[in-house]
């Protein structure tokens, strides 16, 4: 069985795909939707506040994280990725940058983990390609986990 997390962290990933398909005005009634489905399947409150979290905070940084992704994603343009691998990416680059109370190990096992599932067979040695570098540099130039900070406890 997987935990609440892993649900939401697959949902924020499909809310995230389809936000590249949806301008604004149609983005709103999908997201709605989409919402509305979440809570008929997955774990309630506790699924949605994640994914909600994941969500908006890739939103907010997207720019931000596309820049990191790009900056270690050796031969890749952040556009030229599958979407689904931009996604895991922008999420768990998000996880690994600004939610100081997961650990980075768990943010990276994760997103192989989702990327096993929706991604292509090199998905997921390619997202943990990427993410090991983004940990590694955030490492370098921060030796506490996940600065600055951004707790799953502020989520809504």
């Amino acid at each position: 069985m997987i935990g609440n997390r892993r649900k939401a962290r697959e949902a924020a990933l499909q809310l995230l795909y389809q936000d590249e398909y949806h301008d604004p005005e149609t983005r709103v009634l999908a997201e709605r939707h989409f919402w509305e489905e979440l809570d008929l399947v997955s774990g309630g409150d506790e699924v949605r506040s994640f994914a909600r979290f994941l969500v908006d905070g890739v939103r907010e940084r997207r720019e931000k994280l596309d820049e990191q992704i790009a900056s270690v994603a050796r031969n890749w343009k952040v556009e030229r990725m599958s979407r689904v691998d931009r996604n895991i990416l922008r999420a768990a680059g998000f996880e690994l940058m600004f939610a100081s109370d997961i650990p980075r190990k768990v943010t990276l096992n994760e997103a192989i983990e989702v990327a096993k599932i929706y991604g292509t067979e090199d998905s997921s040695a390619f997202i943990n390609g990427v993410l090991d570098r983004i940990s590694r540099e955030l490492r370098n130039s921060d030796p506490t986990p996940n600065s600055p900070a951004v707790t799953t406890e502020e989520a809504p």
